[in-house]
């Protein structure tokens, strides 16, 4: 009797005892949140993590990448499609060889024209090739017949080029140069501030330069510097204006980083004024580059389409761009909001013109006209200009004035940071880095699943074993109760 008495307080204790682990032991943590649903990771203080096509994956791998978008690079060609044949031959070059006018390489887009997006089926690396490149659609005129080594036509609004020849051609530039150093200096000299010129600020001037009568020692106004610097293409001007601008070799340097930012790459400036010097080139396209930056500044076009204005001591000055200002038998242009034009023995005559008609305004650059003497560097822009209002839209672009998107840098690789130990869940997911934290909590997961499991299923399987012992120990003890007589 004393042993069996013995023997159920031991089974008693022992479901006495899993019982009370089994309501003292904490219950099991649940599965691991999802950061981009369950309310509790998006608490305050914790990015939502977005779902972009193409990110990594739970386990780092490639997400689905995007759905790849229409093609641009070549539109949907015409129903005619001209190919790039060579049309009729020009009048003679400089050594008496035809030019022919040649439409740009592959077929023209026709009504059904380039994909949608705003650069889109434009070819950056056409330009680069030689020769003219023109797209006129069906009905469109063809690009008018030029002497000049390098020009090129653009819509200034879209930056859009509608026929070019050479454009990247590097050339003496004379004094169109003038556009760039005006892009650089202008932001930075108030034009009612006052200089007095120093003597040394115009020792330097080359030899058969063109100036607007600057005399040392005397005080000028900004504003009126600015108005020799595009009327008299005065290169005393430039002096006086690169001196207040923090030197000549310092306004050399201003001006080559200008160029970069505006994606003018055929540009090298060694004298601000456009003087001819050892190096120093640009093109077609890049002076037209310059002239749609000036266009979107107010002060540049305000002095680049005065017509005549007084200069102190030298009384009236007018401004040598035959095309604006009528002089020497030019006709005007209509419309003309001017730029620049220069003259060296090294460039020979360039202009850089633009003009709005109807709402449209349109750049035209002609460098070095071969024939037709001192005023065709004029009429071949005139062309130009004529040309363009005329074709309208009727032309496919055949490049653009817009610089090149920058690069788009790679993202940097992303891993999980080691939890620590007794880290918790949340400490990972906000502590992760966007790109894995679906990493860590899917590891997280994984890892606790059976650890809050193991230890009270052990309890409840003794439990469970000590209740069938008491339950067979009382059953024997029923059958054999004249034992219990002997025993007790």
């Amino acid at each position: 009797m004393i042993i069996r008495s013995v023997t159920r307080s031991a089974l008693s204790g022992t479901v006495a005892l899993a019982t009370g682990l089994l309501v003292l032991l904490p219950p099991s943590p649940p599965a691991a949140a999802d950061s981009r649903s369950d309310p509790a990771v998006r608490a305050p203080g914790l990015p939502r993590v977005p779902v972009v096509a193409g990110s990594p994956g739970v386990h780092g791998s490639a997400g689905s990448p995007g759905t790849p978008g229409t093609p641009g690079t070549t539109g949907t060609p015409g129903t005619t499609g001209t190919p790039g044949t060579t049309g009729a031959p020009g009048k003679p070059g400089p050594h008496g060889s035809p030019r022919p006018v040649s439409a740009a390489h592959g077929p023209a887009a026709g009504a059904h024209g380039p994909a949608s997006a705003p650069d889109a089926g434009i070819d950056r690396a056409l330009l680069y090739r030689p020769g003219t490149h023109a797209r006129p659609k069906p009905g469109a005129p063809a690009p008018p017949e030029l002497s000049a080594m390098s020009w090129l036509v653009a819509d200034a609004r879209t930056g859009d080029v509608l026929a070019a020849r050479d454009a990247h051609l590097k050339l003496p530039p004379a004094s169109t140069l003038k556009t760039l150093f005006a892009l650089t200096a202008l932001p930075r000299l108030a034009e009612h501030s006052r200089h007095t010129v120093k003597e040394s600020e115009l020792d330097d001037i080359g030899p058969g330069s063109s100036t607007v009568g600057i005399v040392s020692g005397e005080s000028y106004e900004v504003a009126d510097l600015w108005r020799g610097v595009f009327l008299s293409s005065g290169n005393d001007a430039v002096r006086a204006l690169s001196a207040m601008n923090g030197g000549w070799d310092s306004t050399v340097a201003q001006m080559r980083k200008k160029a970069k930012q505006l994606g003018a790459l055929d540009t090298h400036v060694v004298s601000p004024d456009g003087y001819d010097a050892p190096g120093q080139v640009s093109s077609a396209y890049d002076l037209s580059v310059f002239a749609r930056a000036g266009l979107a500044s107010p002060e540049f076009v305000r002095y680049s389409s005065t017509v005549d204005a007084e200069f102190p001591g030298e009384g009236g000055i007018v401004n040598t761009n035959r095309l604006l200002s009528g002089e020497d038998g030019v006709e005007p242009y209509p419309g003309l909001i001017g730029v620049k034009n220069g003259f060296t023995s090294d460039a020979g005559y360039t202009l850089i013109a633009a003009a709005k008609r109807g709402g449209r305004t349109l750049v035209a650059t002609v460098m070095n006209p071969q024939w037709g003497g001192v005023h065709a560097v004029y009429e071949e822009a005139r062309e130009l200009l004529d040309w363009g209002f005329t074709a309208g839209k009727r032309v496919v672009p055949v490049g653009t004035l817009k610089p090149p998107p920058p690069p788009v840098p790679p993202m940097p690789p992303t891993s999980p940071a080691p939890a620590g130990p007794g880290s918790s869940p949340m400490a990972k997911v906000a502590g992760a880095a966007p790109g894995a934290r679906s990493v860590s909590v899917a590891r997280e997961e994984h890892n606790d699943s059976g650890s809050g499991f193991l230890v009270p299923a052990a309890f409840v399987s003794s439990a469970c074993l000590a209740a069938v012992g008491l339950f067979v120990v009382r059953r024997s003890g029923r059958r054999r109760p004249e034992e219990e007589e002997i025993i007790h």
